[in-house]
């Protein structure tokens, strides 16, 4: 009898924590996201990425466009944020000023056994409701390839990992705050 009494208070009790963390955590602004974003919904409502223009030497005619629409897909996939060309409360520029190939690992017949391609993109990041949380960052990805390959054959596959990095490194770094 004792120990029925217990378990329903323990139920109980149990069934008031979970109400009141429910209440709690629902009147917070500011949004904590698995993905990492710590945007305050009630005063930041959109975020401007404008194209990445790509005026590196060496030119990859696709980049640009991926590099662009793989940020703004970021944003759109994790925030709650309305993602604009211009005029955001966040406004991210930038451009590419890096596509470089370079041979990595010498093999002992003296040849390259593999060759380094890095994308450098140059990003100037506007918070225009925290003005001291805005910067300019150079962003650094590469990826190797067999230097057997070409460039041509592999670089889509390469591009879009570089892509991905780089785009998370500016999230984390504009609104996840890593």
């Amino acid at each position: 009898m004792v120990k029925m009494i217990y378990n329903k208070s323990v139920k109980r009790f149990g069934f008031l924590i979970g109400i009141i963390a429910v209440a709690l955590l629902s009147s917070c602004s500011i949004s904590y996201k698995f993905n990492g974003a710590n945007i305050n919904y009630q005063t930041t409502h959109s975020i401007s990425v404008s194209d990445f223009p790509n005026n590196a030497p060496m030119v990859n005619p696709m980049l640009s466009n991926m590099l662009s629409e793989g940020v703004r897909d970021l944003y759109q996939r994790q925030t709650r944020l309305q993602v604009l060309r211009k005029g955001g409360d966040l406004e991210l520029e930038g451009e590419i000023v890096g596509y470089d190939i370079t041979q990595g690992a010498i093999s002992t017949d003296s040849y390259a056994s593999e060759s380094k391609l890095t994308v450098r993109v140059s990003v100037h990041f506007t918070n225009n409701i925290h003005p001291e949380e805005s910067f300019d960052k150079t962003y650094t990805a590469y990826q190797t390839f067999d230097a057997s390959r070409l460039l041509t054959d592999v670089q889509d596959e390469l591009c879009a990992i570089i892509v991905a990095e780089i785009a998370e490194n500016i999230y984390n770094d504009t609104v996840a705050k890593w």
